[in-house]
């Protein structure tokens, strides 16, 4: 069984600049955003030439890659999907001109099957999320923060609930950390990973505590 991780947060916590010490040799990166990264030099680190990079922002398409790198490229350790949004919202964009309920459905289905299969591949492999966060006020002021999802049917099924692991990116007095339990959130983690609420913004850091796990 593979390991799977959520990073989420809000644009600019330092969600993507968490992934700045991997191996690009052993790590390939999906951007789903079309953005490219946010460090110097990653252009040379991640492009086609060393077949470590895809921008692409069809589901149907990275599940082709993850499953053709997973079953295939036996010297990838860790897939990066970035951001899972960009996924949702590509998705949503084509369809845009589609009426009634059966495209959401489809587009929860795509997803949630997506993330559901990333458990199947091989155990020294690392899949990745990205998220981008809302925050929601309940009619008592207070704040809950949670993965941005497109359509309700998507908020029903809880995307949280498929992740065994969600850190939350923040940026803490001008310092990027990662929150690591719920704290008016849905961060969480296994018991007895961390013993910091928040810890340094580094996956390389958190991939190295989870082989235990």
């Amino acid at each position: 069984m593979s390991r799977v991780i959520c990073i989420a947060g809000e644009s600019g916590s330092g969600k993507t600049t968490s992934m700045r010490n991997l191996d690009p040799a052993t790590t390939y990166y999906i951007d789903a955003d079309k953005k490219g990264l946010s460090w110097k030099g990653w252009r040379k680190q991640y492009n086609k030439e060393n077949k470590n990079y895809a921008a692409c922002d069809d589901a149907n398409l990275v599940r082709q890659y993850i499953q053709k790198i997973a079953e295939g490229c036996p010297q990838i350790k860790a897939i990066v999907v970035d951001t899972i949004n960009g996924l949702m919202i590509a998705d949503e964009m084509r369809r845009s001109k589609e009426k009634g309920y059966d495209k959401w459905v489809d587009l929860a289905a795509c997803i949630w099957d997506l993330v559901c299969e990333a458990y199947s591949y091989r155990d020294d492999l690392t899949i990745i999320f990205v998220a981008h966060t809302q925050t929601d006020h309940d009619e008592a002021g207070y704040m809950f923060t949670r993965i941005k999802t497109s359509g309700k049917k998507l908020d029903k099924i809880c995307l949280e609930s498929k992740f065994t692991t969600v850190l939350l990116s923040k940026c803490v007095d001008g310092a990027y950390k990662f929150e690591t339990q719920a704290n008016n959130s849905t961060a969480k983690s296994p018991m007895g990973a961390f013993d910091q609420l928040e810890i340094d913004n580094d996956i390389v850091e958190v991939m190295k505590v989870l082989e235990d796990f």
